[in-house]
This record gives structure tokens, C-alpha cells and sequence, in this order.
């Protein structure tokens, strides 16, 4: 078993949840340092990107470092904040103003995000889960419901 598969394995555990959410803050500063060529967990061998959204209250950018799909030329991301019962920050700053940027290795894109709808989200949802099978452990865990933006370029 490869350790991609033993990360997806133990992803779906509470424990690996805590300790996602307890380093998250680190691993984007070394996912910011290394310029997306290192995590918390060594080399990614999974696909992420680092959303960049304009703080719905302060203005200021926010990053976050997400793990994503691809549909066609748009980037697919969940927001499932580790199966917490609020949704994440990055989240709601995308509803508030949609426009943001996704930066992977390296290369800046703008974006404009898109909540799927339920059609949509149904459609969606299983290229998200073959990225990251404990989406759905997580979604099990809270009683909201994961929110699911289509990011296309502006």
C-alpha cells in the first residue's frame, strides 16, 4: 500500500481530523515557503491548491491550503471544514465575493466561484470523494450540509 493510500486510509479517522486541524495554520506557512512543494506531510502526493479569498468582514486576503478536484477546465472544492458543524471561513468569504485566486505550483489564476446547486453538487460530488474518500466520513459527522463551489477562471 503507497502512502497516498495509507493518507486517504487514515483520513477518515476522528483523530487524523484533530490533528489536520490543529496543523493547518503551519502547514500553509510551509506550503506557502516551499512554494507548494512541501505539507505537513512531506512531498503532496495528493492535489491541492491554495485558495486565496478576500475576509468577508475584515478585507484583508485569507489562504487556505484545499485539497480539490478537477472538472473539465474548473477546479471543484468541498468545504468540510473536517466535519466541524460550521462551515469553513473560506467558505463564506466566497459567497460574500466570489472572485478569488487558486495558486498551484506556483502559477496565480483568478477565479470566480460557483455554489453548486443540488443537480449540481450530486454530479460533483464523486470526483471529490476518489481525491478524498473521508468527505464523506466528515459529512456524516455534522448535520450541515458540505458546501461545493466550481471555480472557473476568470
Amino acid at each position: 500500500m503507497g502512502f497516498t493510500a495509507i493518507v486517504r486510509r487514515v483520513g477518515r479517522t476522528r483523530w487524523f481530523a484533530r490533528i489536520g486541524r490543529a496543523t493547518s495554520q503551519l502547514d500553509r506557512r510551509l506550503h506557502k515557503a516551499s512554494r507548494g512543494r512541501l505539507s505537513i506531510l512531506g512531498r503532496p502526493t495528493l492535489p491541492h491548491l491554495v485558495l486565496t479569498t478576500t475576509g468577508r468582514t475584515s478585507g484583508q486576503p485569507r489562504e487556505a491550503v484545499l485539497l480539490y478536484a478537477v472538472d473539465g477546465d474548473s477546479w471543484v472544492l468541498i468545504g468540510s471544514n473536517w466535519g466541524q458543524d460550521r462551515h469553513p471561513a473560506w467558505s463564506g468569504n466566497l459567497l460574500a465575493d466570489p472572485h478569488a485566486t487558486v495558486t498551484i505550483a506556483g502559477a496565480t489564476t483568478p477565479v470566480v466561484a460557483t455554489l453548486a446547486d443540488a443537480d449540481e453538487r450530486a454530479r460533483l460530488l464523486p470526483a471529490l470523494l476518489a481525491v478524498w474518500p473521508a468527505y464523506a466520513d466528515y459529512a456524516g459527522r455534522t448535520d450541515r450540509e458540505l458546501r461545493v463551489f466550481r471555480l472557473d477562471r476568470a
